[in-house]
C-alpha cells in the first residue's frame, strides 16, 4: 500500500510552519495527547461562526435552520465513520464526559440491566487511562459493586489466561481500551466481547487511541458503547463522541438535565426526548461538531487503511532503531503484532522530564510523565516514561531526529 506524501500533507497544517527553539523545525511526536489541525478544519469552524452561527434546534429563522443542518450533518458524518446509525451518535464535550455519561447513567437507574447492586462486578484492565478507570471506581463505590481488573504482562499485553474467571455471572460491565495510550497495545476485543456477552455483561470501549488511526466499525466490533475524542482525530477541542446501541440508549437515564433533552415538562415532572437528544442537554458545541466533521472528511479522503499502514511502517522503523540504543527500555510490545504507533520508553539514569526538555531543544515534542495511567506506571515500577506517538504527518525523518535527540540527551547527561 502506498505510503503517505507527508511533505504535501504538512502544507495543510499551519503549525508546521512554526520555528521552534534554536531555529529547529517542529517534530511533533505527541499526537497521542492531541493532534494538530489542518487548515480545512480551522476553516470549517471559522466558517460556521461567520456564516451560520445560531443555536441549533432553537428558532425557525434562517440561521437557526442552517446551524441545525450543519450540526446534524456532522452527526451523519461521524455516524458513517464508525458504522453507526445516526440516532445512536451523541455529541459530548470529550471522551472523558462520554465515559462518565455511561457510568452516571448506571448510577441513575434503579432496575433492569443498568442497575448495580452489591455482589455485581465491573471489569477493567491495568492499562486503562484514568478516564476509563476512575468513573468505574466511583460507580463501584456508589453502588456497592466490586471493581476487578485484567492484569498486564511484562511485554505489555493483557493476560487473558483467566478470562473465564475474570468475566463471570457476576460481571455487569467490561470497560476496556481499544489501544493503550502508553504501550501501543491493540487489545483482542473479539475474545473479550464474546465472553462478556455470554454472561450478559455490557462492553464499553475507549477508542480514543484507535478511532483516529485505523478503521473501526461498531457493528463489527460488537461492543455496546464506544467513546473517542475529536481533538485526537485532527478535530477541535471541546467535542467528543459517545455511541451506544439504540436499544440500550432507549433504556438509559440521562446524565445531564436541562434544555433540548426534554419531551414534556410540568412543574412536578418531566419526560425525556429520544436519543440522541436525551443526552445533549443545553446548547451543544456546534462549531466544534462541524470542525470535527471536516476532520473526519479529511481523514476519510486520505483513507484510514493508508494512515494505518503508514503509522505501522513508522513504528516498526522506530522500534528497530530504538532497540539498538544502549540504556533505553521500551514499555510495550517490541513487535508489530496488534500494535499501534505509540512508543513509551525510559533512559537509564535520566528522568523522563529531563529527557523531554532536552528533546525540546531540538524541536522534538514528546509527552513525559505518567500519561494519566498511574496504575500502569506502578505495574512497571517507574514514575513515568517518555512517549513518542506518530500520526499521518510524521515520516522517517522525524524518527531519525528522535533517535539523534535521544543520543544527544544521553551525551548531555554523560550516560553511555
Amino acid at each position: 500500500m502506498t505510503l503517505l506524501d507527508v511533505a504535501a500533507l504538512k502544507r495543510d497544517f499551519p503549525i508546521f510552519h512554526k520555528e521552534m527553539r534554536n531555529g529547529s523545525r517542529l517534530i511533533y511526536l505527541d499526537s497521542g495527547a492531541t493532534s494538530q489541525k489542518p487548515q480545512q478544519v480551522l476553516d470549517a469552524e471559522r466558517d460556521f461562526y461567520i456564516r451560520h452561527n445560531a443555536a441549533v434546534h432553537r428558532g425557525s429563522h434562517l440561521l437557526a435552520e442552517e446551524a441545525s443542518a450543519a450540526y446534524e450533518g456532522a452527526r451523519e458524518t461521524l455516524a458513517a465513520f464508525i458504522g453507526a446509525q445516526v440516532d445512536e451518535l451523541v455529541f459530548t464535550k470529550s471522551a472523558t464526559e462520554s465515559l462518565n455519561l455511561i457510568a452516571y447513567s448506571f448510577s441513575n437507574t434503579n432496575s433492569g440491566r443498568f442497575a448495580l447492586t452489591p455482589g455485581d462486578e465491573i471489569l477493567v484492565s491495568e492499562m486503562e487511562h484514568h478516564a476509563n478507570l476512575i468513573p468505574w471506581q466511583q460507580l463501584a463505590k456508589r453502588s456497592g459493586a466490586t471493581l476487578k481488573w485484567l492484569q498486564v504482562t511484562e511485554d505489555g499485553r493483557l493476560d487473558l489466561s483467566q478470562l473465564d474467571q475474570a468475566i463471570n455471572s457476576k460481571t455487569k460491565i467490561v470497560a476496556i481500551t481499544h489501544q493503550s495510550n502508553v504501550l501501543g497495545t491493540i487489545n483482542p476485543l473479539e475474545e473479550i466481547v464474546a465472553r462478556a456477552h455470554s454472561v450478559g455483561a455490557l462492553v464499553v470501549l475507549d477508542a480514543c487511541q484507535s478511532a483516529p488511526h485505523f478503521t473501526i466499525n461498531v457493528q463489527e466490533l460488537g461492543v455496546d458503547f464506544l467513546a473517542f475524542s475529536g481533538h485526537k482525530a485532527l478535530g477541535p477541542t471541546g467535542i467528543g463522541i459517545f455511541w451506544g446501541r439504540a436499544e440500550l440508549l432507549a433504556e438509559m437515564e440521562p446524565f445531564l438535565y436541562g434544555g433540548s433533552m426534554i419531551e414534556t415538562v410540568t412543574m412536578e415532572s418531566a419526560t425525556w426526548a429520544p436519543a440522541p437528544r436525551k443526552f445533549e442537554a443545553g446548547v451543544p458545541n456546534m462549531a466544534q461538531a462541524v470542525g470535527l466533521a471536516a476532520a473526519i472528511d479529511y481523514l476519510s479522503k486520505i483513507g484510514m487503511d493508508r494512515i494505518q499502514s503508514h503509522e505501522e511502517e513508522l513504528t516498526h522503523y522506530a522500534l528497530e532503531q530504538m532497540q539498538a540504543i544502549k540504556g533505553l527500555r521500551i514499555f510495550g510490545p517490541l513487535d508489530m503484532r496488534n500494535r499501534g504507533g505509540v512508543i513509551s520508553f525510559a533512559l537509564d539514569q535520566i528522568h523522563p522530564h529531563d529527557a523531554g526538555q532536552v528533546l525540546d531543544q531540538y524541536g522534538i515534542a514528546v509527552r513525559t510523565g505518567h500519561h494519566c495511567a498511574w496504575p500502569l506506571m506502578r505495574k512497571y515500577g517507574v514514575a513515568g516514561t517518555t512517549r513518542a506517538s506518530f500520526y499521518l504527518y510524521n515520516d522517517r525523518s522525524d524518527v531519525d531526529a528522535l533517535i539523534e535527540g535521544i543520543l544527544a540527551t544521553q551525551k548531555y547527561f554523560k550516560v553511555n
